[in-house]
């Protein structure tokens, strides 16, 4: 039976994370022994100095409707945020906190897109930015990358790919799903091409921006030229393990923070407040409180590196930042393996859930068809099995 559902809706993609994720939870139902690598998700519990922050919150009963846009006191403490860490001055009327970074970026597609406007996505790019664009009919315009280059693009890439209909380009950096950083001097260099495009605005999702490892990330707004065109997106889900909170914030041009909170007055309305009054704790915070996760994230990271490099086909770079490994597998292309061919990434992804039991997320859903995305948001013991057992099935 088909059911009348909406052109829309039809045209929107599943998640390959969350669709990973749901088949491994699924297995595990069935009594098979899953380790999961396909989330990004910490595996940190919530600071105590947060959730203390929200008991007190609700015994001082916040428990009415919030506004909109945000707490003012929160949008202040973001705008103390966002000078003391990335040299941007924003006033609390540029500032708009949503359910999430996921509803902060889609907001925005939504103000700033129409049908058949084009989006440029460097590529790999995070899976939901390719489905949001789509939502608001606009056309998104992949520019590819390799693990050759760490995963970059270049100013020349860049402007071969822009034309008179490209509305918006969406930066990420550190970058989900390949940890890749781009340096002040590379954000300069691309930012050089915009400047002669200025009806072309950016999108920077900053979320991953304390997980670098030695590597300080950039703010693309801190480009004088840029600032009056570019919305900076962060929020608290990754840093401080806050997934579940749902705390995402933007930093933009006045005008566009005022349409994305008619846009979200409309859909969800203010954020939850309890949440709200902790994220006050957390964005004002220093660094160091939440140094300890990003340590273990780092060792995670070394260890990971050095278990893939041991597996012959797999191609291995050193990611910068975030909590994920991006190798090519693209060796394994073409091969039979224990009976199954692999074609592509998706088969390699779930051959490796299938027959080693781990749970990754193919490279295809983040516009690079050679790799796969394995996140080390896991105890060590849990990696070590994890490509032991990887190792085992290819081998």
């Amino acid at each position: 039976m088909t059911h009348p559902l909406s052109d829309r809706i039809n045209s929107l993609p599943v998640s390959q994370t969350l669709a990973m994720a749901a088949k491994a939870r699924e297995l595990r139902a069935e009594g098979k022994d899953i380790i999961g690598l396909s989330l990004g998700e910490p595996d940190f519990n919530t600071p105590d100095f947060i959730k203390d922050a929200a008991i007190e919150a609700i015994h001082q009963n916040y428990n009415s409707y919030s506004p909109v846009d945000g707490y003012l006191e929160l949008k202040e403490a973001i705008c103390t945020k966002f000078k003391r860490d990335n040299n941007l001055s924003y006033q609390p009327n540029q500032i708009v906190v949503s359910t999430g970074a996921k509803q902060s970026i889609a907001n925005i597609a939504q103000v700033l897109l129409n049908p058949g406007d084009e989006v440029l996505l460097p590529a790999p790019y995070w899976v939901s930015y390719s489905a949001i664009a789509t939502l608001c009919e606009a056309k998104y315009v992949e520019i590819p990358s390799s693990i050759e280059n760490n995963f970059k693009i270049t100013p020349a890439q860049l402007e071969a790919v822009i034309t008179p209909k490209t509305k918006m380009i969406f930066f990420n950096s550190p970058n989900n799903p390949s940890g890749t950083i781009y340096s002040e001097a590379e954000y300069r260099a691309l930012a050089a091409v915009l400047e002669r495009y200025p009806k072309i605005f950016i999108l920077s999702d900053e979320i991953y921006e304390h997980i670098n490892y030695n590597t300080k990330p950039f703010s693309f707004a801190a480009i004088e030229s840029m600032y009056d065109r570019t919305i900076t997106v962060n929020g608290l889900a990754k840093a401080f393990a806050m997934t579940g909170w749902r705390i995402g914030y933007i930093g933009a041009p006045q005008w566009i923070a005022k349409a994305c909170t008619k846009m979200q007055g409309q859909i969800t309305s203010g954020t939850n407040c309890i949440a709200q009054r902790a994220a006050i704790t957390a964005v004002l915070a220093p660094v160091s409180k939440i140094q300890y996760m990003v340590d273990e994230f780092k060792t995670r990271r070394n260890i990971i590196i050095e278990l893939l490099r041991q597996i012959d086909g797999f191609k291995v770079n050193v990611p910068e930042g975030a909590f994920y490994v991006f190798p090519d597998i693209s060796a394994f292309f073409g091969k039979t393996i224990h009976g199954v061919k692999i074609e592509n990434a998706s088969d390699f992804s779930l051959f490796i859930l299938e027959k080693a039991n781990v749970a990754t997320v193919t490279g295809e859903a983040f516009g690079t068809p050679n790799c796969i995305r394995i996140s080390y948001a896991a105890s060590e013991s849990q990696i070590r099995e994890a490509i032991k057992r990887i190792k085992q099935a290819l081998n």
